[in-house]
């Protein structure tokens, strides 16, 4: 790999990844012992914290209930749920989430912040990285509440809460693309790229491709890193091509096209078989969600005493961890290979093999991308094949 890296550069790269694959090896059993000791644990009194925190908002914030403008949501609320409990039930699955996020915070802040301060890949301060994992949490506590108030409030009520819950969610994913420009605004400024000769090669690029496209962003990702990135996001209407500001910093025109041509190609991928795939897949989990939650509430596990116990979430929870690391490295391996589809598509979209590889060798140094990471590694789950394969495959100029 000498042309790409000189030996310091390699041994830098090499120097920045080597905690990642020894995350990589070592998270898994981790995560698995986490949830072990949960179910075996913790559930139970985490589960008594939140009957008791609960009631004592309860007695604290009771006037909610008839106060004329909360008493709506939670009338709505009780009669989701069935009977009282949906607080004490979003307490639990909160304390649960807080708990595996507060034993992973060191790990988090060493990975996230240190390291990637360390080898200068950050420019994040400590306020502002600090302020992206909260609103994170909450993002992510929201969506927490939201699944157990939908998944549990409907398994309470209704026998086939899983068909229910499941085809509007399946028919919501097959469409859920269209929201992905919004996403990342809620942690980076966008703008669109200022008229002039690349936005006007992008459009003519667009056209050459059959690729109809709202608008070209740039995305201020330079508060919090020195990575260069390119994608698209959207589709149909709103769908929206981002270029970062370090990609616009640290490529010419001719190695933006070559990275924006690779993203083309993943338009014109055969993106439904796939989603069906997956939103069929939705259905039959939660039918076998349904199975586990009346076996549980059959046996009495972890205490629960009905169907749809909220005591259940941290198994599930472990369900979905086993199918995602089942699943990882097939639809890596499916990834990789949408990978090197879209290299293919770029240079048959420009015809410039050379500011390809100018693009990949450009990006592969910025990002400190490892050019032979370990074969276990790639076949664990990458979702991109090794900088040094996809170069290496390139044809000659």
């Amino acid at each position: 790999m000498e042309p790409l890296f000189t030996p310091e550069q390699l041994a830098e790269i090499h120097a920045f990844h080597r905690p990642y694959y020894i995350r990589a090896a070592v998270g898994p059993f981790a995560n698995l012992a986490l949830m072990l000791l949960m179910l075996g644990v913790l559930v139970q009194p985490l589960h008594r914290l939140a009957v008791a925190a609960a009631a004592g908002l309860e007695r604290r914030l009771g006037f909610l209930r008839t106060a004329p403008v909360s008493r709506a949501f939670f009338h709505a609320m009780d009669r989701l749920w069935g009977k009282p409990g949906w607080g004490a039930a979003v307490l639990f699955a909160l304390f649960t989430d807080l708990f595996v996020s507060l034993v992973y915070l060191p790990v988090d802040v060493w990975f996230s912040y240190t390291l990637e301060h360390r080898h200068g890949m950050s420019t994040q301060t400590p306020a502002t990285f600090a302020y992206d994992m909260v609103k994170a949490q909450l993002l992510a506590a929201f969506a927490l509440s939201a699944l157990v108030i939908g998944m549990f409030g409907l398994a309470r009520k209704l026998r086939q809460w899983w068909l229910v819950l499941g085809v509007p969610v399946a028919l919501l994913l097959l469409v859920s693309g269209a929201l992905d420009p919004y996403r990342s605004r809620l942690f980076f400024n966008q703008k669109p790229l200022p008229e002039g000769p690349l936005r006007t090669r992008i459009v003519d690029l667009m056209e050459q491709a059959d690729i109809t496209f709202a608008d070209v962003l740039v995305e201020e990702t330079s508060v919090a890193s020195r990575r260069l990135q390119a994608y698209f996001a959207g589709q149909g209407p709103t769908r929206t091509i981002v270029l970062n500001d370090i990609i616009l910093k640290e490529l010419s025109e001719d190695e933006v096209l070559a990275a924006v041509a690779h993203e083309a190609g993943h338009v014109n991928e055969s993106k439904w078989p796939a989603r069906i795939a997956s939103s069929l897949m939705l259905v039959a989990l939660l039918f076998a969600l349904d199975r586990l939650l009346r076996l549980s509430a059959s046996r009495g596990w972890f205490g629960a005493t009905h169907f749809a116990d909220i005591r259940n979430l941290p198994l599930i929870s472990l369900l979905f961890f086993l199918l995602v690391l089942t699943a990882k490295p097939i639809s890596g391996a499916f990834s990789r290979e949408r990978e090197r589809e879209a290299d293919r598509y770029a240079l048959r979209l420009t015809g410039d093999v050379d500011a390809f590889r100018r693009m990949l060798v450009k990006a592969a140094r910025v990002n400190k991308m490892d050019p032979e990471p370990p074969r276990w590694v790639v076949l664990k789950g990458m979702s991109h094949p090794p900088i040094g394969e996809r170069i290496a495959s390139l044809p000659s100029p």
